[in-house]
């Protein structure tokens, strides 16, 4: 039902054809009700990623053959990187990740159950927790997505837990919270 203001704004400030989770946004009213599918959803897709594109260096986790990731990256199960990205000095991926291609996790930058969509920038210093970032957004140093309200009650839909749903080619500045 496209009259749904909110259901054509996520249609207009995310293109789903630009991250390989694309089906598990398909057919949702809410893009945020996907949040609770990531981990089912990277276990479903995961052992079907190809084999010349994707290793499985260690169980639940697939990185693509092309991705650089640091010595000291420390990524947990589940999770999928996709081609060409980069998980730099002391990176912390908790799990229930999907990383884009062509995208940037930086320095002391920590990801937990997320989507980055391809070309998504969080170089140094953010937390990403319970978030939908589009294409091509950026964060600048410093960016929390703070994903628990301060009086502790539901955010939405029921979740305890929901960081941010940031459109294609968004820029959040410096010390944003």
């Amino acid at each position: 039902d496209l009259t749904r203001p909110w259901f054509y704004g996520y249609m207009t400030m995310l293109d789903i054809d630009r991250t390989i989770a694309r089906d598990l946004f398909c057919c949702k009213e809410d893009l945020s009700m996907a949040l609770p599918l990531i981990c089912d959803f990277i276990y479903d897709i995961g052992p079907k990623l190809p084999k010349e594109i994707f290793d499985n260096p260690q169980p639940g986790v697939w990185v693509a053959k092309t991705a650089v990731i640091a010595q000291n990256a420390c990524i947990n199960a589940p999770c999928i990187i996709d081609e060409n990205s980069e998980i730099r000095h002391c990176a912390f991926i908790r799990g229930s990740a999907i990383i884009g291609k062509n995208c940037v996790v930086g320095n002391s930058t920590e990801i937990k159950n997320s989507v980055l969509f391809d070309g998504v920038q969080v170089p140094h210093f953010n937390y990403v927790g319970d978030s939908i970032l589009g294409y091509k957004a950026h964060f600048g140093a410093g960016v929390i997505t703070a994903n628990v309200r301060s009086d502790k009650a539901p955010v939405r839909f029921g979740f305890r837990k929901l960081g941010a749903i940031v459109g294609d080619y968004a820029e959040i500045g410096s010390n944003s919270v």
